[in-house]
């Protein structure tokens, strides 16, 4: 590699590295080819200064294997203090024509969900559990494997 690629090469990744300076925490669960009812995924929260404010995100990683138009997902915030709070949400994955929403140029699409907005964080260990609550019209019974869903994950940026 000469001099001209490597610093070229150098830029490149320096880029990708510093274009993200919000990013406070972002990983990622692989939940297979499909999401099973059954399955929590989970994630410990780093520490995090409870003098400042954060926004959080659900990501979801989905291919044009998802069925639906709408995600509904659980979402508990276990908190230091042993209070759990549990949000349902509901999300919309695609458009009117069916085409996934998200970014990505390939079938796989990645949605940022916002959970919550400036949140002020109490001292100690958080750790966040969500499922999907996805079910068919007219049926109690949740959807068994949720296809289609990749991975799940959270964000949390300054």
């Amino acid at each position: 590699m000469n001099l001209r690629n490597s610093v070229l090469f150098f830029l490149v990744v320096c880029s990708l590295f510093s274009c993200d300076k919000k990013r406070v925490f972002d990983e990622y669960v692989s939940v297979g080819k499909s999401w099973d009812k059954d399955s929590v995924v989970s994630f410990d929260l780093p520490k995090l200064d409870p003098k400042k404010y954060y926004n959080l995100f659900v990501n979801i990683r989905d291919n044009n294997d998802y069925p639906y138009n709408n995600l509904f997902l659980i979402v508990a915030l276990e908190q230091p203090d042993k209070v759990t709070l549990v949000d349902t949400l509901e999300y919309q994955m695609a458009n009117e024509d069916g085409s996934l929403l998200g970014e990505g140029f390939t079938d796989v699409k990645e949605s940022k969900l916002v959970y919550k907005e400036r949140m002020k964080f109490k001292p100690g260990a958080y750790k966040v559990h969500i499922r999907h609550a996805v079910r068919q019209t007219g049926k109690v019974e949740g959807v068994k494997k949720l296809d289609g869903i990749t991975e799940v994950g959270f964000r949390i940026e300054k």
